[in-house]
């Protein structure tokens, strides 16, 4: 995919995902925040929400609770204290 995010998701426990994105819409610390392709560099607090991930195979999402995001030349990492898959149980 040509000029596609590539993304982590990683809390203490584990990577939840490492893949290509087409966006990213994240609960920053002061309100939701967009990211797509071509974004300028950035770092910002993670909130508490819901982080959602547009890829080819469709949306997935995280609840996140603290944390940062940062983006450079395409790479969005995501880096929160706990994290878990929409759906899933603690």
């Amino acid at each position: 995919m040509s000029d596609a995010l590539k993304v982590s998701v990683i809390s203490p426990e584990r990577v939840l995902f490492e893949g290509d994105a087409r966006s990213i819409v994240a609960p920053a610390f002061d309100g939701e925040i967009g990211i797509l392709p071509l974004h300028a560099p950035l770092m910002t607090l993670l909130g508490k929400g819901t982080l959602r991930v547009e890829t080819t195979d469709g949306e997935r999402r995280f609840t996140v609770d603290g944390g940062f995001l940062q983006v450079i030349d395409n790479q969005v990492r995501v880096v929160t204290e706990h994290a878990l898959p929409v759906g899933a149980s603690r």
